[in-house]
Order: C-alpha cells, then structure tokens, then sequence
C-alpha cells in the first residue's frame, strides 16, 4: 500500500501557490523501482528530469536525511520528503545587450561572453541574460532546444569568461549536444591559480555533486551518494611566482567542474568566491580568474572543423602583467 499526499504546515495545499511539500509515505513489502523513476510515477505532474534536479539540489530526503542520488532502489517501509521551490514565471522578453561574436553562419553562433554575464534565466536573474540578449539577436531562436534556455547547448559561470557556443537550428543543437557528449568538442580553458604545483601536467578524475550541506555549492561526492564522473587535464602554461597560469582540459562538463577540482588539489582559482580563500592580488578581478579560452567543434551541417579563440578579458591579463612583475 502507498500513501501520498501534499501538505504544508501539516494541511493539504494541493491548490496552494506558494512553497509546497509533497510527503510520500511508502509502504511497500517489496523491492520498486529507483527512487527517480517512482518518483515521477507518483508525483505526475513533475517530469522525471525535474524530479532528477530536485535530487541533485538537495530537495528530497529519504527517511529524514537528504539524498542526491536518484540510482537509490527502494525496499519499501522508507519515508520520501521532497520539497518543490515555487516556480518563478519569467516571460522571455529580448533585450539589447551588445554581444562579442567570434563566429557567426546561419546554423551556429559562437560568442566571448563577459563576466557577471548570467547565461540563462534563474531565480535572480530573471532579465539581463545572455539568453535575453540572444533573442534580441537571433529573433528565431525561441523554441530551439527549450523554453527556458533557448540555443543553449552548454554554459559557463556567471563570472567565468570566454568563448561559449549556441545553436540557431535545431539541427544544430542536436549535433552539438552529441559533440560535447561524446567528447569530440575540445573545450580549453586558461586560469590562475593560487600555488605552484610540483609536476608539469596531470589529471584530476575525481565526482562532482552537489554539496551536502550547501545547495549552492558543488564538492567532490562519491558516485555512490549522487557525484557524477568529472575529468580534467591539466598542463602549466606559465609560472608565476606563487602563482600559475594553466591551461585547463575538459573531458566532462559538470557544474563548476575546474574551480571544484583545482581547490581539492590545493591550487584554487585566483579570485573565485565560493571555493578559494579570497586572498587579495592586488587586482581589482570581476570574479574567478577563469576563462574559456579555445573551442573546437564540427560545424553541424558542413562538417568542418571550426575552432576560435577568444581573447583574454583586461582584467585577466592585467593579473598576468601584475604577477610576472612579482
């Protein structure tokens, strides 16, 4: 036997607009499905890949505690508790904001994106996107991989600077999903960190998950309790002192996945808010000292290759000049 029901404050708010708390209570003799899946089954009008969201941020506890993995089977007698946010309705409006494109044909649109720069709307950042701006630029984009997040394929941190692609088609979206999947898109990244590391070069294989304690904040999580495998290739550009410039690989592209792996090897990024101490350099940074310096990708419909580089921000290369002064 199942029991559900949705309650706030222990009343029923099926109706209720503002936060709502869906307690399941299972009551099962034998084994389900995995928690995803049943939850999706049971809760109808949230799709499976929002239920998978909630799990990953943190809004579904199993019998009392919080749990990040949806892989979790369920043996019955458990106790689920998920929390659903009140959804922020946000009307995508374009807005003229100037744009730096690097590259530019009827399919594809590559841009070197600005820090402080949202990519696409979230609770806060509701207007000023980059996908606002987008839509002011490329007037048939709505609809193309999304509501919410037109041409979006993939996304760099508000203040992570660089070269990000978009898709115009959906011809194109679906390509370069594929590419960035199955890792032929090469995407490069060039970053200061703090510390010098003794090798040359390295890889950091280590799963990336949301932080058990902090939602907003990503850690290393075993793959077990929810992590996803994250891969990063590293080499040193440059020395600087107490500082290094490297030049950053991706073989996967999870949340915050340079800034997370470069703190867990001790050399976080210069200038980052959340995962590096916030020591001063003496240059005024707009945020984390990081920036998506190359891309490589095939171009959906010709299928040659089209590569682009985008140039530093000032701020970064200011930090530059300033370290190698040092």
């Amino acid at each position: 036997m199942i029991c559900t029901g949705c309650w706030q404050n222990g009343k029923n708010i099926a109706n209720h607009h503002s936060l709502i708390v869906v307690k399941i209570h299972l009551s099962i003799t034998e084994k389900t499905q995995r928690l995803d899946r049943y939850l999706s089954s049971v809760i109808p009008d949230l799709s499976r890949s929002r239920i998978q969201d909630l799990i990953e941020q943190g809004y579904v506890q199993l019998n009392g505690k919080v749990c990040y993995s949806k892989n979790i089977t369920l043996d019955g007698g458990e106790y689920v508790e998920v929390e659903i946010p009140p959804v922020q309705a946000a009307q995508l409006v374009a807005q003229h904001i100037p744009l730096d494109i690097l590259y530019e044909d009827e399919q594809l649109l590559i841009l070197n994106k600005p820090a402080g720069l949202v990519v696409h709307p979230a609770p806060g950042h509701l207007e000023g996107t980059l996908v606002h701006a987008l839509l002011d630029h490329c007037p048939n984009l709505p609809g193309i991989g999304g509501v919410q997040r037109p041409g979006i394929v993939h996304r760099l941190d508000k203040d992570t600077t660089g070269a990000i692609a978009i898709a115009k088609t959906e011809i194109a979206y679906r390509h370069l999903q594929l590419q960035l999947q199955s890792k032929m898109a090469r995407r490069e990244y060039l970053g200061v960190v703090y510390g010098a590391p003794k090798s040359e070069s390295g890889t950091i294989d280590l799963p990336i998950g949301r932080h058990p304690q902090q939602r907003k904040k990503m850690a290393i999580v075993p793959v077990e309790q929810g992590g996803r495998n994250a891969i990063t290739n590293w080499y040193i550009k440059e020395r600087l002192g107490n500082y290094t410039l490297i030049h950053f690989q991706l073989e996967t592209g999870r949340t915050h996945q340079i800034r997370v792996h470069s703190a867990k090897i001790g050399h976080p990024i210069v200038g980052d808010p959340v995962y590096s101490s916030g020591r001063s350099v003496g240059v005024n940074l707009p945020g984390q000292a990081l920036h998506a310096w190359q891309l490589k990708l095939q171009h959906p419909t010709s299928g040659e290759w089209v590569e682009v580089t985008a140039p530093l921000p000032d701020s970064l290369t200011k930090l530059i000049e300033v370290l190698r002064r040092r």
